[in-house]
């Protein structure tokens, strides 16, 4: 999805909307979709679509984020600091981040959270997907143009709804 303003699209369709006061979309421009008809017209279920969607990536074992990234740290409440780049991966283990040269390799289990922090055009840096503990954070921004830091966040849920309800089977 990429938008402006109440106007968006879908990239991978083509198809725009317009979204008016009461959350409907309108179809603006019809794309190359599968079907005739679009058959979601309310924001809450165009985002219950795409929450389905991605559990179905991370249940056929398809989903998988790989993207280089600017990295920032904030390790002390005095700053966030530039530490340089790496490479962020997240799948149903968890969250990989590698880089400065080499001296960072940090892992972050798919059961540690809930939830994920992640921010659109955050401080007019760029979208941003932020993980860590309680003593440090790592602020990463991916290079990439087609990154999506909600579907991030989205799969960091399921893959813990996931985790968890397995757990609960054993």
């Amino acid at each position: 999805m990429k938008g402006t303003g109440v106007q968006f699209g879908c990239q991978a369709c083509e198809s725009s909307f317009e979204m008016d006061e009461y959350g409907k979309m309108n179809l603006l421009q019809k794309g190359n979709g599968r079907s005739d008809e679009f058959r979601l017209n309310h924001i809450p279920d165009w985002y219950k679509w795409e929450r389905e969607c991605v559990k179905k990536e991370i249940e056929d074992g398809t989903y998988k984020l790989d993207v280089d990234v600017d990295i920032k740290v904030l390790k002390d409440f005095n700053a966030i600091y530039e530490v340089g780049d790496g490479r962020l991966t997240h799948d149903s283990n968890g969250f990989m981040l590698t880089g400065c040269n080499g001296s960072l390799n940090y892992k972050q289990s798919s059961k540690v959270s809930y939830s994920l922090y992640s921010d659109y055009f955050w401080y007019e840096l760029g979208d941003m997907i932020c993980i860590g503990d309680n003593k440090v954070l790592y602020y990463c921004f991916p290079k990439g143009e087609n990154v999506i830091v909600a579907k991030a966040r989205l799969a960091a849920e399921e893959i813990f709804k996931i985790t968890r309800n397995n757990k609960m089977k054993a």
